[in-house]
């Protein structure tokens, strides 16, 4: 299973870009802003650990989770950690600007939970966004400062940088007509989808040692800052299926693309899936699905 491109990773494919004031500071985060002029025609579909916004202007096409687009007039586009992405370009006139950040950076001293929530970087939501004329004008002079700030030597340019981040976000959230968003019915489906958004934000599992953090209904009861009962109530009523029983089934089909697709052992696939032994691993992918879990591997080999 191919793993997530690091900051590093990003570098060491775009060895002509890196800048000496970009920001990596313990506790800080990371954070960078380019020209598009000098980025690669091609960017290998993946997924990064970092997030990305980049104001887009050229054409060309952009491959996102199972979807695809042809931009063809300027645009933004705001990519996370969690969804894969690819960008190949129609032709060699690309201009623009983007930044990458950390989620550190960004939230650093701040309360942006319900941003980063937000349709901008959302499962499932549409990461471009078509500018017209004056919101590319606005756009680009934020990114412009940003540019100017962070080879500044101001004292807080960090916080200058967080809130040029911040003003494109909402500068953004103001584009989408409201009537575009999802809206939500009753607080039933608002709870079991941002349940459903955050059980799919735990995967992939990309190393064994990034296992699993939230493995119980209870878990991610606390994280929705919500009652457990009013989660496990809120998914049965809107999946027909108990919150445990959801948990289950994501598992299982995390577990079967690792042992299709890595050369992982068994036990390096149980700790990942947040298992502590091994055999309560086996033992779960034998209640679930009837099999073993060497039977599913050989069947692929």
């Amino acid at each position: 299973m191919e793993s997530k491109e690091t900051i590093k990773g990003f570098y060491l494919r775009n060895a002509s870009m890196e800048r000496v004031d970009a920001i990596t500071t313990p506790g800080v985060g990371h954070f960078n802003v380019f020209s598009r002029e000098s980025c690669s025609l091609l960017t290998p579909y993946s997924r990064r650990d970092y997030y990305k916004i980049s104001l887009i202007i050229g054409k060309g096409k952009l491959h996102y989770a199972d979807k695809w687009i042809h931009v063809d007039r300027p645009a933004l586009l705001f990519s996370n950690p969690v969804v894969p992405y690819s960008w190949d370009a129609d032709d060699e006139d690309q201009t623009g600007w983007f930044c990458l950040f950390t989620d550190q950076f960004l939230q650093n001293g701040t309360r942006l939970g319900n941003l980063l929530d937000s349709q901008l970087f959302k499962i499932g939501g549409t990461p471009i966004f078509f500018v017209d004329e004056e919101q590319q004008k606005v756009i680009s002079e934020l990114f412009i400062k940003m540019m100017t700030e962070i080879q500044s030597e101001y004292l807080h340019k960090y916080d200058m940088l967080r809130a040029c981040l911040h003003l494109m976000i909402h500068e953004t959230m103001k584009m989408q007509p409201a009537e575009n968003f999802e809206s939500y019915q009753n607080a039933s489906q608002r709870v079991a989808s941002l349940f459903m958004e955050l059980l799919e934000r735990q995967f992939p599992i990309d190393s064994p040692e990034a296992f699993l953090k939230l493995k119980t209904p209870n878990d991610y009861a606390q994280s929705l800052s919500v009652h457990v009962n009013s989660l496990n109530r809120a998914v049965k009523e809107m999946t027909g299926k108990t919150t445990s029983q959801q948990i289950a089934s994501r598992v299982i089909q995390e577990a079967h693309a690792l042992l299709k697709h890595t050369d992982w052992n068994i036990s390096e696939i149980a700790y990942g899936l947040g298992f502590e032994e091994p055999a309560y691993f086996t033992n779960f992918f034998k209640k679930q699905t009837g099999l073993a879990p060497n039977s599913v591997r050989t069947a692929s080999v």
